[in-house]
């Protein structure tokens, strides 16, 4: 084991925060194994209403500093202020908004986790100035932190920092692990009595729900019963809401909002299907834990989906944005009791070799090779 050392994570969220997700469930994860094998981590991030300044939490120091919009930019301020003298032996920063680029404020090697990167699809939830803004940081990425290591969790965002630019051999590729504990089947919880699809995650505009409403008269002409419950909340709900009552399937989409994970897996176990139509992931962390509770999967063909989803074999890929293909593939998983049955068998038997602890040892075990402290 290496000597105890001082980990400064930098993310725009902490696991406390109303808005945290896979990404942060991902770093936790990854600082956690940091603690366990006796370093001292700290995860700088930004404050949110109610949020104390600062906090413990599982062995770990939260500093919360900034807000949302600012964070990338109060940063340099806080790392030269409060992470200077001592500095970190090690800042990990994690790359799921825009970049900090710590390497130009710290003199401490830095490592880089990356889910994914937005590229274009900045457009599809940011104004013109903002999309533009974040491709700019983006684009900034190889020449900054040109020292760095990194560490991806798809196959897909591998390929991406390679086509910007970032040499594949400073990549390593570990994908994200499950906890099994609470992601399994359970005989006990029946598939709903209707045909049911669910969808899980944040409703913003990048996620792709909104293809999914439009889909689903198609769908219903086929399975009239047929029914999508979100589970999720975010700024684009109110938008989702006005656009099925405008396609006439108001009555057949439930918004659920936020609900707590015995409940969220629950609704994942009883659903006929889960429908991921997002046009870029990191992973598709939900679409593993979908198979993991005996539960079929159809999504978007896209970067970060085509690595966690086995084509034809643990679910279906559509190439986003085609309604007719989204609707063909959600019917024929509700009509066809084998095709489901089949493809949930394989979910299970495809998630089982995905385990956070094994993720987490992969992934800082690459984060500190990267500082030269392994």
């Amino acid at each position: 084991m290496s000597a105890p050392r001082h980990v400064l994570a930098v993310n725009f969220r902490d696991p406390a925060h109303p808005e945290a997700g896979g990404a942060e469930q991902h770093l936790a994860e990854i600082l956690l194994e940091a603690v366990r094998r006796g370093h001292r981590v700290t995860w700088l991030a930004t404050a949110f209403p109610g949020a104390a300044p600062e906090a413990h939490d599982r062995g770990m120091r939260i500093v919360r500093r900034g807000a949302w919009w600012n964070f990338n930019l109060v940063v340099p301020g806080v790392l030269r202020r409060e992470f200077s003298s001592p500095r970190p032996d090690l800042v990990i920063e994690d790359i799921n908004k825009v970049p900090c680029l710590t390497p130009w404020w710290t003199r401490s090697p830095v490592a880089v986790i990356i889910p994914h990167l937005f590229g274009f699809t900045a457009f599809r939830e940011a104004s013109l100035p903002v999309a533009l803004y974040v491709m700019l940081l983006e684009a900034l990425i190889p020449s900054v932190y040109a020292r760095s290591r990194f560490v991806v969790i798809s196959e897909s965002t591998r390929d991406d920092l390679v086509h910007r630019g970032v040499p594949r051999e400073r990549i390593a590729v570990v994908h994200c692990g499950l906890d099994h504990e609470v992601h399994r089947p359970d005989p006990a919880t029946p598939k709903s009595a209707r045909p049911t699809l669910v969808f899980v995650g944040r409703l913003r505009r990048y996620k792709g729900l909104d293809w999914v409403i439009r889909a689903l008269p198609a769908v219903r002409a086929r399975v009239p019963d047929a029914r999508l419950q979100v589970i999720g909340d975010g700024p684009h709900r109110a938008h989702l809401e006005r656009q099925a009552r405008a396609a006439g399937v108001s009555g057949a989409v439930d918004f659920l909002g936020f609900r707590p994970l015995t409940e969220k897996v629950r609704c994942v176990r009883e659903a006929w299907a889960l429908v991921q139509p997002s046009p870029k992931e990191g992973w598709g962390l939900t679409v593993v834990e979908a198979g993991a509770c005996g539960t079929a999967v159809v999504a978007a063909d896209s970067p970060g989906l085509r690595d966690s989803v086995r084509r034809g074999e643990t679910g279906l890929l559509v190439p986003f944005g085609d309604e007719a293909a989204l609707a063909d593939a959600l019917a024929r998983v509700l009509e066809d009791r084998a095709l489901r049955e089949r493809l949930a068998d394989a979910g299970v038997e495809w998630a089982a070799r995905f385990h956070w602890p094994e993720c987490a040892a992969r992934s800082l075990d690459a984060l500190l090779a990267g500082a030269g402290r392994h």
